[in-house]
């Protein structure tokens, strides 16, 4: 079958998903600044690096479905098991949010966000296993440097969560910082996966 309804329900799915988020931030009770760091501080923070979670997940599969004519069954299942993972956004950053960045939240935050990198990588995988050998998206991706490190960043951070300064903030700090370098390695546009949709696009 074509990727339209699969784009389609996907891009619903992950617009839900960015809706529920901000409508979990709570609204200042006063009219100053300070009013909206104390009450909405950290929820912004939380919601800004989820949402730029959720955008390049949207970017990165609307990229590499330029790249994918037909889906079988195992396309199919393998973005719904992706889509599973992204709709637990909204639950995990309102828990992040709420208890105020302690250790266990964070580091089932943390394990959300491994939870859909893996996810993706799997869907990448049954995509080019669909294709076979000439596969364009294989090509498009190459080493897929990003694609690897990412994982290593999202354990050290759930490790560091877990076992630097529970007491403290030192560990979810560390942990933070390394979610917040994923999103800006991959806020960088991959020129590959674009030089390879405008490739197919052409020889399509």
């Amino acid at each position: 079958m074509r990727t339209s309804r699969l784009e389609a329900f996907s891009d619903g799915v992950l617009a839900i998903i960015i809706t529920i988020m901000v409508l979990e931030l709570r609204v200042p009770e006063g009219h100053h600044i300070s009013d909206l760091l104390h009450s909405s501080g950290v929820g912004l923070l939380t919601y800004l690096l989820s949402f730029g979670y959720v955008g390049i997940y949207w970017n990165n599969h609307h990229h590499m479905f330029h790249l994918v004519r037909r889906v079988n069954g195992g396309v199919l299942w393998a973005n719904l098991a992706l889509l599973f993972l992204l709709s637990l956004f909204p639950f995990t950053t309102a828990w992040v949010d709420e208890t105020g960045f302690e250790p266990t939240p964070v580091v089932v935050y943390g394990v959300n966000l491994f939870s859909a990198a893996v996810a993706y990588l799997v869907l990448q995988r049954v995509i080019i296993r669909q294709q076979g050998p000439e596969s364009p998206l294989r090509k498009a991706l190459g080493t897929d440097l990003k694609g690897k490190l990412s994982p290593v960043l999202h354990v050290a951070g759930i490790v560091s969560a877990l076992t630097i300064d529970r007491d403290g903030r030192i560990g979810v700090w560390i942990a933070l910082t390394c979610f917040a370098l994923i999103v800006i390695m991959w806020a960088i546009p991959d020129r590959r996966i674009a030089r390879a949709v405008r490739e197919h696009e052409v020889t399509g």
